[in-house]
């Protein structure tokens, strides 16, 4: 009892007292950063979940122009080649993108025509495209990623037959949108009815008497206010803490839902594939909708012409720019890439983005919450290269199909 008295000591005068729940939320904070990083490690997009047409439009995107960009699922820099830029670099820490983004570059400079990517991109339920794959595929890749997608898994299949299958309900997105569809049916909600509306104002009515009232139960509140619970939508837990500055409760689930009903409700469900994928947790045939922008028959030989401009880098963007010489970058694409980063990071990172761009270059990328994650962060000598194009950015933010981020932002290096 004797050695207990220093430690009451300090509990009465609340030292200890503080220092234990410091050491208790930093314990906390450090599991959620691990389970994080573990979930993270294997694939997490098997599609992108920012709006390449508003990429294109926020980056003016125009021939001859040299892009750097953070790879994901790849959709992005794909549809950055119907412009044809010069070049494309594509950084990505994670292998099982770079593998994806690969395998999309080799379909396009390999499969026999449009129809033939489509297919294997796009379409579920066919199981010639493993076969396409060995015809015509594998023998354009590079050997690590042809043994990447040829290696079988713990059930015996080779990797490659998931797109025999249904690629999009795979990934640590796949699996979360397929736990936001079994929550929902438990209370007797079928998300995939959303898909036999025909209007704006039918998709306003599902949304409104079936989706909105979910975020009012108690169970989904109780997950929703847990950080672990958007691990599967790639949201780190310091993305979740912006999150959470937006709700006036512990729950975010009113910025949920005004985020779900955004996706749900302001854009023709026929014109908006990441609803699809959503709500139908496929992409829409034919008669249904249109495909991504880099699956359009518009863009096809465009795409498959300039396959061979982009490289794929297994890098931070940090480290990639750094090989760069001064001056020769006009676009760079982070995504939410610097939701996750401290001042240090961001400042190296912009410091070479400095460096590296040239005259008129433009910087997009996109927040968790609604403001510019750099303001207030950089140092004035790196942020006073920089116009930040604000009204633009809130515009190109409202005509974002993805819904999910509440910023989007533009800047412009100054001459």
């Amino acid at each position: 009892m004797a050695e207990i008295a220093p430690e009451a000591s300090f509990l009465k005068n609340g030292k200890l007292k503080t220092a234990l729940l410091q050491h208790k939320a930093l314990s906390k904070s450090g599991f959620s950063e691990r389970m994080f990083g573990l979930l993270f490690s294997g694939l997490v997009y098997p599609q992108i979940w920012e709006d390449p047409d508003v990429d294109m439009a926020g980056m003016e995107l125009a021939a001859g122009h040299r892009i750097v960009t953070i790879g994901s699922g790849g959709c992005n820099m794909l549809a950055y080649l119907s412009h044809h830029p010069a070049s494309i670099d594509v950084v990505d820490l994670n292998p099982h993108h770079i593998a994806l983004n690969r395998l999309k570059l080799a379909a396009f400079r390999s499969l026999p025509a449009h129809a033939d990517v489509v297919r294997l991109l796009a379409t579920e339920g066919r199981a010639s495209n493993s076969k396409a794959f060995d015809t015509f595929v594998a023998p354009a890749l590079d050997t690590a990623t042809r043994r990447y997608w040829q290696k079988r898994t713990l059930n015996g299949r080779r990797r490659i037959s998931v797109f025999d299958r249904n690629i999009y309900r795979t990934g640590l997105l796949g699996r979360f949108i397929a736990a936001g569809h079994l929550i929902a049916r438990l209370h007797g909600v079928d998300l995939t009815e959303m898909a036999k509306t025909r209007s704006l104002r039918e998709q306003r009515q599902f949304f409104e008497d079936r989706i909105a009232p979910l975020f009012d139960r108690p169970f989904v509140r109780w997950l929703t206010g847990r950080k672990s619970s958007l691990f599967g939508l790639g949201i780190p837990p310091q993305q979740y803490d912006e999150l959470a500055s937006l709700a006036d409760e512990g729950s975010i689930a009113p910025v949920l839902r005004q985020r779900l009903e955004k996706l749900a409700c302001h854009f023709p469900l026929r014109d908006n594939y990441f609803a699809w994928q959503a709500f139908a947790r496929r992409y829409p045939q034919p008669h249904e909708g249109t495909l991504p922008t880099y699956l359009k028959p518009e863009h096809y030989r465009a795409i498959r012409d300039n396959a061979d401009r982009v490289t794929v880098h297994h890098a931070t963007f940090t480290e990639l720019l750094s090989g760069k010489q001064a001056g020769t970058v006009d676009r760079y694409v982070l995504l939410d890439a610097q939701d996750w980063m401290n001042d240090r990071q961001l400042n190296e990172l912009w410091a070479e983005i400095s460096r590296t761009a040239a005259a008129g270059a433009r910087v997009i990328f996109r927040t968790a919450a609604e403001r510019s994650i750099i303001e207030g962060r950089l140092s004035p000598t790196i942020r006073d290269q920089w116009t930040y194009l604000e009204a633009r950015s809130q515009d190109l933010n409202l005509q974002d199909r993805s819904a999910i981020y509440g910023g989007f932002h533009i800047y412009v290096k100054k001459a």
